[in-house]
């Protein structure tokens, strides 16, 4: 079935958002007192929203709720005028964009991010593209894989799950996909390896942005 409406996940998918992630949750964490990381070992903790991220972060002796929400709090502040430094879109998004765009393809975000980073880096790297719908994570919409998001975008665009495909580049996208009954397409350039990737059993995967329009 050709496909009208296309989701993406935002994180690792359209933009390349680790090094703004790292650096914020250690200006956090070192304000809080507890070891910092290395920009790279980001990549395994991100995927489930800031706060799993904060978690994953800490000694896991300090993983309790009142440490969590101090460390929460301080990389939010941080993050909230941090997270454009250094992420940029990926090699070809931007063109996919415009491309599918001049196809009448209609396109949204659902991501794990809090709702305000979502929306403000979606607004900062792709002012000029007519999402239908930007939701990331929001009270009372549980997250990703839970399908909830997905059917607010396909309410939002009033278009059906048989028309549709999730982008994105992790497991959680995947079952996401599946849960919600749309196509998944897993993107290899992200932050999830390749081979759990494959694990996962998506309908696709993309070496290169400009094969999703293949797909529609």
């Amino acid at each position: 079935m050709k496909k009208r409406l296309v989701i993406f996940d935002l994180d690792g998918t359209l933009v390349d958002t680790i090094d703004d992630l790292a650096l914020s949750a250690n200006h956090a964490l070192g304000t809080e007192g507890y070891p910092t990381h290395e920009l790279a070992r980001y990549r395994a903790m991100v995927g489930g929203g800031i706060r799993k991220l904060i978690e994953r972060a800490l000694p896991e002796q300090a993983r309790c709720e009142a440490s969590i929400e101090r460390v929460r709090r301080e990389m939010v502040a941080w993050y909230d005028h941090h997270d454009t430094v250094h992420s940029r879109p990926y090699p070809g998004i931007s063109e996919l964009l415009v491309d599918l765009a001049e196809r009448g393809v209609a396109m949204a975000v659902a991501s794990n991010k809090y709702n305000a980073a979502t929306r403000r880096i979606v607004a900062h790297f792709f002012p000029d593209v007519a999402f239908v719908a930007v939701f990331g994570q929001r009270k009372n919409v549980k997250l990703k894989p839970d399908p909830m998001v997905v059917r607010h975008v396909l309410k939002a665009a009033k278009i059906g799950a048989g028309e549709t495909l999730f982008v994105g580049d992790s497991v959680i996208d995947v079952e996401t996909a599946r849960a919600a009954g749309v196509e998944s397409v897993a993107v290899s350039w992200g932050f999830c390896p390749r081979a759990e990737l494959e694990a996962a059993r998506p309908d696709h995967i993309v070496d290169h942005a400009q094969q999703i329009v293949r797909l529609v």
